[in-house]
C-alpha cells in the first residue's frame, strides 16, 4: 500500500506530539516524587527512596512482561487502538498519584502504567508503517529528539509546577496526557490495514525469548554483559538523583527539576554531537574505554561531593562518559550478520528492558541502607560507589572480550 507524502507527514506530526507529551509527563513527575512518598509514608527522604525503589521495580517488571504482548496485539487489531489505550493508562494512572489516599494506590497507578505502558513501543511501530522508505531513519532520529526534549522540559516543569504543592505536577501530567488522547481518538487515523496484520502469537509475545537470542553472538558475549554492567551502573544517577540531592543539599523540587534539565541538555548534546566527532576519530575501542573512564570519574565524584553545585560540574564529566554506550553497540553490531541486526538490537532494547528491573531497586536501597539512622556509617553517596564499581567491571569485561574479537579492517585486538 502506497503512503502519500501528506499522510506521513500528518501522522508524523500527532506521533511526534504524542511522544513529546508523554515524556513531558514522565519528567514532570519525577522531581516531586519523593515528595509525596515523604508525603504518604509519613517517613525521611531515606525511607522514601526504598519505596521509590520498589515503585520502579513494580512498573520496570510490568512493562517488561506486558510491552511484548501489547506489540503483537498491536500487529494483529492496529496501532490506533493500543495507542490510545496505551495513553489512556498513563492518564488514569497520573490520577491515581494524584488524588491518591495512601502509598498502596500509588503502587497501583505505577503497576497500570507498566501494563499499559507501550505507547513508545507502538508510536515506533506507527511511524515505520507511514513513514516512506528514505524517510524512516529520520523520522526515527526525531522521535529521540522528542524524547530529549521532553526529559528537558518535563523536569523543569515539574520543579516549577511542585512549588504549588507535590500533586499539582501530577494534576498538570494527567491534563496533558488525556487531551493527548482526546485528541488521538478523534484525529488520529489507523497505520497498518487490514491486508498487513498477523494473528496474535502467545509464542512471540514472550518477553524472555528476545534475551535467549543473545545466546547466538557467543563471540561478543564478553561486550554485551558489559553493557549491561553500564546499563545497571547507570541506574545510580537515574533513580537516585532526587532523593540524593534532596536529602544532602537540601534541594527543593524546582531545583532538582533544573538539574535534570542540566543533565538532559548535556546528554543531547553528546549523543546528538559529540559522539560524530569523537568516535570516528579515536575510533569504537579508544572511546569506549575513555567513555567508561569518564563514567566511572563521574560517578566517583558524585559519590563524594560536598557542594550542591558540584553536582553541575561533575556534570560534565558523566555526561561525557556517553559516548561508551554507542561504541560498545557499534563493536557488538559489527560481529553480527546484516540480516540478523534486526534481531539483535531488538534483543538489546530487551535486555536493556530488564536491567530497568535490577537497577533502581538495587541503588534505592543502598540509599536507603546508608542513609538510615542506623547505619554503620553515613554515606548517601553509596549508590554512586556502587555505580561506579559496574561501570568498571564492565571496563575489564571489555578489555577481556575485545581480545577475541575482530573488528572490520583489522585483526584480534591486543591491548
Amino acid at each position: 500500500m502506497a503512503i502519500s507524502e501528506s499522510r506521513s507527514r500528518a501522522a508524523m506530526g500527532f506521533i511526534l506530539v504524542t511522544v513529546l507529551v508523554d515524556v513531558i509527563g514522565l519528567g514532570i513527575i519525577i522531581p516531586v516524587l519523593p515528595g509525596l512518598i515523604k508525603e504518604l509514608v509519613r517517613a525521611d527522604i531515606s525511607t522514601a527512596s526504598s519505596y521509590g525503589g520498589w515503585l520502579m521495580f513494580s512498573y520496570a517488571v510490568m512493562q517488561f512482561l506486558c510491552a511484548p504482548v501489547l506489540g503483537n496485539l498491536s500487529d494483529q487489531y492496529g496501532r490506533r487502538p493500543i495507542l490510545l489505550f496505551s495513553l489512556f493508562g498513563f492518564g488514569l494512572d497520573y490520577i491515581l498519584l494524584a488524588f491518591a489516599p495512601s502509598i498502596g494506590w500509588i503502587f497501583l497507578g505505577r503497576i497500570l502504567a507498566g501494563i499499559t505502558g507501550a505507547s513508545f513501543t507502538t508510536a515506533s511501530a506507527y511511524v515505520a508503517d507511514v513513514s516512506l522508505p528514505d524517510k524512516r531513519a529520520q523520522h526515527f532520529g526525531l522521535i529521540g529528539a522528542m524524547f530529549g526534549l521532553g526529559f528537558i522540559i518535563g523536569p523543569v516543569a515539574g520543579g516549577m509546577l511542585g512549588q504549588f504543592g507535590t500533586r499539582v505536577p501530577f494534576m498538570a501530567s494527567a491534563l496533558l496526557t488525556l487531551l493527548n488522547w482526546m485528541y488521538g481518538y478523534f484525529v488520529l487515523p489507523e497505520s497498518l490495514p487490514p491486508q498487513r496484520r498477523r494473528l496474535f502469537s502467545w509464542s512471540r509475545a514472550n518477553p524472555f525469548g528476545a534475551l535467549r537470542h543473545l545466546r547466538r553472538y557467543p563471540a561478543v558475549w564478553g561486550l554485551i554483559l558489559s553493557l549491561t554492567f553500564v546499563y545497571i551502573g547507570a541506574h545510580a544517577v537515574q533513580t537516585t538523583w532526587s532523593y540524593y540531592n534532596i536529602g544532602k543539599f537540601g534541594w527543593d523540587e524546582r531545583m532538582v527539576g533544573y538539574s535534570l534539565a542540566f543533565v538532559g541538555l548535556m546528554i543531547a548534546a553528546v549523543q546528538g554531537g559529540l559522539i560524530r566527532l569523537v568516535i570516528p576519530r579515536l575510533g569504537q575501542k579508544r572511546s569506549m574505554f575513555l567513555g567508561l573512564l569518564l563514567f566511572t570519574t563521574g560517578m566517583v565524584l558524585y559519590a563524594f561531593a560536598t557542594q550542591g553545585w558540584m553536582m553541575f560540574l561533575f556534570s560534565f564529566v558523566y555526561c561525557l562518559g556517553g559516548i561508551a554506550g554507542p561504541s560498545i553497540q557499534g563493536i557488538i553490531s559489527s560481529q553480527v550478520p546484516a540480516d540478523e541486526q534486526g534481531e539483535l538490537q531488538g534483543s538489546l532494547t530487551s535486555l536493556m528492558s530488564a536491567t530497568t528491573i535490577v537497577g533502581p531497586l538495587l541503588m534505592t536501597s543502598l540509599y536507603a541502607y546508608f542513609t538510615r539512622p542506623s547505619a554503620p556509617i553515613f554515606f548517601p553517596g553509596a549508590p554512586f560507589l556502587m555505580g561506579a564499581i559496574f561501570f568498571l567491571t564492565g571496563s575489564l569485561l571489555a578489555l577481556r572480550s575485545l581480545r577475541k574479537v575482530c573488528l572490520p579492517g583489522g585483526h584480534p585486538q591486543t591491548m
